[in-house]
């Protein structure tokens, strides 16, 4: 089988190693068929796509509409957009979660901004009639849970993208470019204890005030997440060749 990759921007290694960590559980895969890159520490390497499966995209600490942005978010933003230019043109397997959906969206001229910034929590996400028909999407309920936790997202959709699941609080929860490249907003690698690392990892960095780090941990709680992890293995399913 052609490796996947999985692109990632996380620079705290107990996080980024659990995130990693967690795209392998989820996918089914394992370390010699998931590739990982590090952006955050060294540049994209250039790929030659006949010779992958399909790109993941982690999550990460950068955001399409940060008014200041340093030289290492720059050089990750301009990577991703000439990596897009040909995944898209190729409508080559792309999956784009969290940080996937800001350069997915960026990409296609999306509007991101603070609009719909979503507190670390558990939400509802519903499939739409375009999501219930997508093969990534099949046999998840029309209504499931999901780990959200974002400081952006994708306000208005262009004309290129597909709606496939949206959430009370964040219209935007998943979409598709073309047949194949897609992006989420929540974050389908995540389980319980992986939030949870994250929670504490990043609890000063803007997510939640400084007296709400129970309140947040509760937060993640509320509703069981089951199905999301599905969502990997099936992409897994669909393009590994």
């Amino acid at each position: 089988m052609k490796p996947f990759v999985l692109l990632a921007t996380r620079p705290e290694d107990v996080p980024a190693d659990e995130e990693y960590a967690l795209f392998l559980r989820y996918s089914g895969l394992d370390e010699r068929d998931l590739i990982r890159v590090r952006l955050e520490a060294e540049p994209m390497p250039r790929f030659d796509l006949d010779e992958l499966s399909g790109i993941f995209v982690g999550g990460g600490p950068f955001n399409a509409s940060d008014p200041w942005k340093s030289a290492v978010q720059r050089r990750v933003e301009a990577e991703f957009a000439a990596l897009l230019d040909e995944v898209v043109k190729r409508d080559f397997p792309f999956l784009g979660a969290c940080y996937g959906i800001g350069t997915l969206g960026a990409h296609q001229g999306a509007v991101i901004d603070s609009t719909y910034r979503e507190p670390v929590s558990v939400i509802e996400v519903d499939r739409t009639p375009e999501g219930r028909a997508d093969p990534l999407l099949a046999g998840l309920p029309d209504r499931f849970t999901a780990f959200v936790g974002h400081k952006e997202a994708v306000s208005q959709l262009p004309a290129s993208a597909t709606l496939l699941a949206r959430g009370e609080g964040c219209p935007v929860q998943m979409f598709r470019v073309g047949v194949n490249v897609y992006a989420t907003q929540f974050h389908p690698e995540l389980d319980v204890e992986g939030i949870t690392t994250r929670i504490h990892a990043y609890a000063d960095h803007g997510y939640f005030a400084a007296d709400e780090l129970e309140l947040t941990l509760g937060a993640v709680r509320r509703l069981p997440v089951t199905h999301t992890g599905r969502i990997l293995s099936a992409f897994v399913e669909r393009y590994a060749r």
